[in-house]
């Protein structure tokens, strides 16, 4: 059977991108909004969504997976080696950045249709740096101090939660651990009354999860492989951002690929969305001080975004329906990174917060109420 050319695996990036952002605008999701209500307004429903999309996206990959149509080693999630300290740090880095933007690469591309001018600035100085750490003058850095100090996976095993733990087992788990998994966050999810009372926020947790198999499926499963070579991959915000800039300022490379389509495809329909939903309006900096503190942050994030592998679409979403050994630990660490970025704007220094939460902690076990300041 003819696969698709590369021109038509890049137009349904664009689909997909164009169905993801809509979803999203019109459901007011972000990663980083989701954090924040967590950890500082204790709202747990958005959380909830993105675990509900990553449930979607597990049981739907894994199934090609277990029915032999995708591979995973053919993607870059799961290596034989893993740099884990360095993708830890980077997924700090990120998520500073991220609170110090006010969002993660996807959620500006989404804000960008809306007709946010800051989030323009910003994805270009993100854009930029990832670009810069990829394959310019950060990039050797990265692959002599960071990738080099990478763990080898017991036997060269890929490093997917599947394959390291059915090895140690002699079983395969694939199929156990995807039920368990995606039943897991489902319920979760199923029983917060007041979360299926938001169906947009739903929807967009769904369409999310769908838009992570269609990626698989377009460039993995549906492409014709003797037409040209496809990088196979799936929803990810950091390097088609980088490589989409590159090829619009130089003519190198390449605009008909899945992921870097996909990045025009969110801003068109976010900006859909928003003009459907009579939200659309232009917005620039309010002074320099928000203009330096969005500089900073996507500088920050178009760096710890490439040594992290993945943004929080990338490898919340992306690499989580692989079950890769990363996808836990650079999640998290994108969580502590963006707590730590409120502090520093909240609380004026991520020092003097640790310090209080650690006071606040010790006090407690110890049955005495922290000082009031």
């Amino acid at each position: 059977m003819t696969g698709l050319p590369a021109t038509a695996v890049g137009a349904m990036g664009f689909l997909v991108g164009m169905a993801a952002g809509a979803a999203v605008q019109r459901a007011r999701l972000c990663s980083f909004g989701a954090v924040e209500d967590a950890l500082v307004g204790h709202d747990w429903r958005r959380m909830k969504v993105f675990g509900l999309a990553l449930a979607v996206a597990l049981a739907g990959t894994q199934l090609l997976v277990i029915a032999g149509l995708f591979e995973p080693t053919e993607t870059t999630y799961v290596p034989t080696q893993v740099a884990f300290a360095g993708a830890f740090a980077g997924a700090l880095i990120f998520g500073i950045g991220m609170a110090l933007v006010g969002t993660c690469a996807f959620g500006s591309l989404v804000r960008l249709g809306s007709g946010d001018l800051r989030s323009l600035f910003a994805l270009m100085i993100f854009g930029a740096v990832a670009y810069a750490t990829l394959r310019g003058v950060l990039a050797r850095p990265r692959i002599d101090w960071v990738e080099q100090v990478a763990v080898p996976m017991p036997g060269g095993s890929p490093s997917a939660l599947p394959d390291i733990l059915g090895g140690f087992a002699g079983l395969d788990l694939r199929l156990v651990l995807t039920l368990l998994v995606a039943a897991l966050l489902i319920g979760i999810a199923a029983r917060d009354r007041r979360l299926w009372r938001a169906p947009r926020l739903v929807t967009a947790g769904l369409v999310l999860g769908l838009g992570v198999i269609a990626g698989w499926v377009a460039t993995g499963i549906a492409v014709d492989l003797f037409d040209r070579v496809v990088r196979i991959q799936s929803l990810t915000f950091v390097s088609p951002v980088a490589r989409g800039f590159y090829a619009l300022m130089t003519g190198e490379g390449t605009l008909a690929d899945f992921g870097v389509m996909s990045v025009p495809g969110v801003v068109v329909g976010a900006a859909l969305a928003a003009l459907m939903g009579h939200e659309f309006r232009w917005e620039a900096f309010d002074d320099q001080r928000e203009m330096r503190r969005h500089l900073a942050g996507a500088a920050l994030m178009g760096f710890g975004g490439v040594l992290a592998g993945g943004c929080t679409i990338g490898q919340g979403l992306t690499a989580g329906s692989l079950m890769a050994l990363t996808w836990p630990l650079t999640v998290g660490g994108m969580i502590v990174g963006a707590r730590l970025g409120i502090a520093i704007l909240v609380e004026g220094s991520a020092i003097d917060w640790a310090r209080a939460s650690l006071g606040g902690f010790f006090a407690e076990r110890h049955g005495r109420r922290p000082p009031a300041e």
